[in-house]
């Protein structure tokens, strides 16, 4: 599409504002600065963007010379899902532990810890918590990044997890609305129907995003999937009933809307980006979230011209877009103020937001030889309370062989991050080995050869086999199973959903696969409990 204006006007900026765009680098490329200058009110931050907590402080203090309103946003749902700690896991946990845990003050203490990194880092606006309930045990997207599959347990952390954020100055961000828990299709390769009645709906679910709402939630993620009972036609991003009629008019949510990705294959493959950016704000979005995928100046560009030329058309009330622009700035002043709130000699508590108080860690767990319960970090702290222990065997003292049973990542999570107990178990019991086994080439004719292979490369060493999700791979499952029928005293480390039934001389249930997951259980492995 060729660029229709050559100039800031009002009408310009305001399909600027409602951008959320991602660019590449660890410093802002120039056509970034310029646009903050005509309009654009908030840029997104990937694992791409980042390096080290000083290179992003750095990074923002730059955008935000250029504007000083700017929301920079994250996807930092912590667990496996980090963009903070791509290149080393996160500190913190994910939702599925928490959920295990299921103390509400643990959960408030972990997102506030988490959004005082994100706002010390200057960053104010967090795509997070997601508050879909894991209704489909075989969900390929969701899975450990939901509280649970109980909606009044997800709701309540929901609303906990909101309430943590946004104290640290962070906007929260619940998602995917109304609800990606009940999807066996990822929405970042095609468009998830979800066929169940009003009624399930309402009971299951949107019962975690009314408590996001009444907790004070400033942002909503809209989810790329169709629900027939509430629109037959169109995806909740693009549908006016779903987050006009729903969100706005039933649930009472005043704040912001931001949309998934829009450069998912949900929608770009059956509307395509522009087209898909004009309807989301038609349909009553505020931002576009663009950037996990392209993250060029054309793009950008592209979807500005598109929201203008829908103006022009027809098809997109100029009052839509500048109301949609409106609540992105209404949000990036709340971030103002409490970013002033925050500073030395201000009267709320530091990192506080006006109107919240500060949160107690409750709760404890045995103190391990690396450090007391009272001196941990809270991020270890609720990881080792989340772990859970099955079987018979005793702990190790001597070097195991780990195996690492690697499924294909999702695009939400990525392939960036590592994962596992290797790195700690080998600070724990020197001389730790590991090797990494995945499905490619694997059918049931070749267990037998995977089975030889981890059992030849851990020689006579006791194995420690680390699976995730278990029950969705049958290859890694029939691995397994050979390989504790080989090797009775193999011990089995799940990292993913805990549904399959426990296997191994000891069973130990992460409930995630973050990088304090992977510390809680080298501790009990290694007996340090």
């Amino acid at each position: 599409m060729t660029t229709l204006l050559t100039g800031p006007d009002t009408l310009t900026r305001d399909a600027l504002a409602v951008l959320q765009p991602g660019f590449a680098g660890a410093t802002a490329p120039d056509w970034v600065l310029r646009r903050i200058g005509e309009g654009l009110s908030s840029v997104a931050l990937f694992g791409r963007n980042i390096r080290t907590p000083e290179q992003i402080s750095a990074l923002t203090a730059q955008l935000r010379a250029e504007r000083d309103d700017l929301l920079v946003a994250i996807d930092e749902e912590g667990g496996d899902v980090t963009r903070l700690e791509v290149r080393h896991g996160s500190s913190f946990p994910g939702n599925y532990a928490l959920g295990t845990v299921d103390d509400l003050d643990l959960t408030r203490a972990v997102a506030r810890e988490l959004g005082g990194r994100l706002a010390a880092c200057g960053v104010n606006f967090n795509w997070a918590p997601s508050a879909d309930v894991n209704s489909n045990r075989n969900n390929p997207v969701i899975g450990v990044r939901s509280f649970g599959a109980d909606p009044d347990l997800v709701a309540r952390h929901t609303a906990a997890y909101v309430d943590g954020l946004q104290s640290a100055g962070v906007a929260a961000c619940a998602k995917h609305f109304p609800g990606h828990g009940d999807t066996a299709v990822d929405s970042h390769h095609a468009m998830p129907r979800i066929d169940v009645d009003l009624d399930t709906l309402h009971a299951r679910d949107l019962l975690p995003f009314r408590a996001a709402v009444a907790a004070g939630s400033k942002a909503v993620m809209s989810a790329h999937i169709l629900l027939p009972a509430l629109d037959p036609n169109r995806p909740a991003t693009l549908s006016p009933q779903i987050l006009l009629g729903l969100l706005r008019e039933e649930l009472g949510f005043d704040g912001l809307i931001v949309t998934d990705g829009m450069d998912m294959e949900a929608i770009v493959a059956t509307y395509g980006i522009e087209r898909g950016t004009a309807l989301a704000i038609a349909a009553g979005a505020d931002a576009i979230c663009v950037g996990g995928g392209p993250s060029d100046e054309g793009t950008v560009l592209r979807l500005r011209d598109a929201l203008v030329a829908a103006v022009r058309d027809g098809e997109l009330p100029e009052e839509r877009l500048a109301d949609a622009a409106a609540r992105v700035r209404a949000l990036a002043d709340w971030t103002v103020r409490v970013r002033g709130a925050a500073e030395p000699g201000a009267d709320s508590q530091e990192g506080t937001a006006p109107g919240t108080t500060s949160v107690t860690l409750s709760g404890s767990v045995s103190a391990p030889a690396t450090g007391t319960a009272a001196d941990a970090p809270v991020g270890l702290v609720a990881a080792r309370r989340a772990v859970r222990v099955t079987g018979t065997g005793k702990p190790l003292d001597e070097a195991p062989y780990v195996a690492a049973f690697t499924p294909m990542a999702n695009i939400a999570v990525g392939d960036e991050t590592p994962w596992g107990v290797a790195p700690e178990l080998e600070r724990l019991l020197p001389g730790t080995e590991t090797g990494s086994y995945n499905s490619a080439g694997i059918d049931g004719t070749d267990t037998a050869a995977l089975t030889g292979k981890v059992l030849a490369a851990a020689g006579d060493r006791v194995i420690v086999a680390v699976v995730r999700d278990l029950h969705r791979h049958a290859w890694m499952a029939d691995a397994l199973d050979a390989l504790l029928a080989a090797r009775p005293t193999t011990v089995v480390v799940e990292m993913g959903v805990n549904e399959a039934e426990p296997r191994g001389a000891l069973h130990i249930a992460t409930h995630g696969a973050a990088r304090v997951c992977g510390t809680a259980a080298a501790e009990v492995i290694a007996g340090r409990v």
